[in-house]
């Protein structure tokens, strides 16, 4: 059903308010392919990964939900991309993001590199939690199923092209500075620095954000504002919680988890299986994490085409079913990931988790827009992201001990349990109970 303030949105209008994620995405892609690589150019154990990615969970964990709740109580006036409700949130922190990605390669030393990835997922955060939200005020819950997953195809998009540019700047930038981090590098980051910026302007100038009634501006101007009413605002939020998302919750937990241990293992295991080496000084290991970026790459083009069969799939069937397939895809993939040999094989499993991507970036988000008030989108979406971001603090936090003591410090069996991992998540996928149906 549509508010006054919805309207019915041509393929073009739908693809360019999304347009934004295209550059939010490569700095997450950059992240997930380059960060890991980038601490162990640095001298860090393979061991240490899990906490010097800490930065990820613990500023989703607090920045996307007290950015939503604020955003739900945000309206300015005026003219420009700073007006509105979501906007101000989401220009800031594309601004944020950029800045880091030019300081990023900088670095000189491990802690450095930990502090920069600190600043770039505060500014990642701050700009993604509201534009989910803006997404959601502005289309009619018939159309919010191509939204969110238009969502997953320039994430796909996003992170082919992140992905991508660490093997083709390798190609043609040669050298390393001082530190030890080769100069193919800083090129990756140069781009995501102008795409971050210029992606968001493309979609803030050509989608006007809804503007609200007058009533409901009353309504937010007469609320309190500021961070303490935020955090109330979290913790009521979270108290009366659908039964349905508390229970996605658990699913994330396992989601999440497989999808932390792939990003920081990924590249080593490569490099064991396919290219015979884990030393990270050694042009084997350089070789890996540049076809990582293929296949990176490649799961993340599955991820763009997946979108537009998901978009179908979902008018048929309830989301969890779509779901929890996907999840299986991915789930296969990884565990037989470790077992070949051969590089170019390497890519049938990305087939998996491209499928996955594409609907763990779109799908569950439909499952959640039907049972919160549109009031709340902003603060709903935050805690969301508390679900993902948790799981991701907890691997942090233990996924090193576990790799150490019980998994013999091998890669292969890291992927092999995210895989494991991602399978529970599929099962528990099917027993959702949700108000979410197929949108005909």
């Amino acid at each position: 059903m549509m508010n006054a303030q919805q309207v019915h949105m041509t393929l073009r209008q739908i693809m360019l308010m999304n347009f934004g994620f295209f550059g939010i995405q490569y700095s997450f892609g950059l992240q997930q392919s380059a960060v890991g690589p980038i601490y162990l150019f640095l001298n860090a154990d393979a061991g240490q990964l899990p906490i010097l990615n800490l930065a990820g969970p613990i500023t989703g964990l607090i920045v996307q939900p007290i950015i939503g709740a604020m955003s739900d109580r945000t309206w300015v006036e005026g003219k420009g991309v700073f007006t509105g409700r979501r906007r101000p949130y989401f220009m800031w922190g594309a601004i944020g993001c950029s800045i880091a990605l030019l300081l990023f390669p900088h670095v000189t030393a491990l802690w450095m590199a930990v502090l920069m990835l600190w600043i770039l997922d505060i500014a990642n955060n701050t700009a993604m939690e509201p534009y989910r939200a803006f997404v959601a005020d502005a289309m009619p819950t018939e159309q919010q199923n191509k939204g969110f997953l238009m969502q997953s195809m320039f994430t796909g998009l996003g992170a082919v092209l992140a992905y991508l540019s660490l093997p083709l700047f390798q190609k043609v930038i040669s050298g390393q500075s001082d530190a030890g981090i080769p100069y193919w590098v800083y090129g990756s980051f140069y781009l995501g620095a102008v795409l971050s910026i210029g992606s968001v302007l493309v979609s803030v100038l050509s989608t006007p954000e809804p503007r609200l009634s007058e009533q409901e501006i009353a309504a937010i101007r007469a609320k309190p504002s500021g961070f303490v009413n935020a955090l109330t605002d979290i913790a009521v939020a979270i108290k009366e919680m659908p039964k349905p998302l508390r229970f996605l919750a658990l699913i994330y937990l396992f989601q999440w988890y497989a999808l932390f241990i792939y990003w920081q293992f990924v590249a080593l295991s490569v490099a064991q299986s396919a290219f015979g080496s884990t030393d990270v000084k050694s042009e084997a290991f350089q070789a890996a994490v540049a076809w990582n970026g293929y296949m990176g790459a490649f799961y993340n083009f599955i991820t763009f085409l997946s979108a537009f069969g998901l978009m179908a799939l979902t008018k048929k069937y309830a989301a969890k079913y779509v779901h929890a397939v996907a999840l299986f895809c991915a789930a296969v993939g990884l565990m037989a990931l470790p077992f070949i040999e051969n590089k170019f094989m390497l890519f049938v499993p990305m087939l998996g988790m491209g499928v996955a991507w594409a609907s763990i970036m779109g799908v569950p988000f439909l499952i959640a827009v039907a049972e919160v008030p549109k009031a709340r989108y902003g603060v709903y979406m935050g805690i969301i992201n508390m679900m993902i971001v948790i799981p991701m603090f907890i691997q942090t936090l233990t996924f090193g001990t576990i790799y150490d003591n019980l998994l013999g410090s091998n890669p292969a069996n890291a992927i092999m349990m995210a895989g494991v991992m991602l399978g529970i998540a599929g099962i528990l996928s099917l027993f959702i109970q949700t108000k979410q149906s197929p949108i005909k």
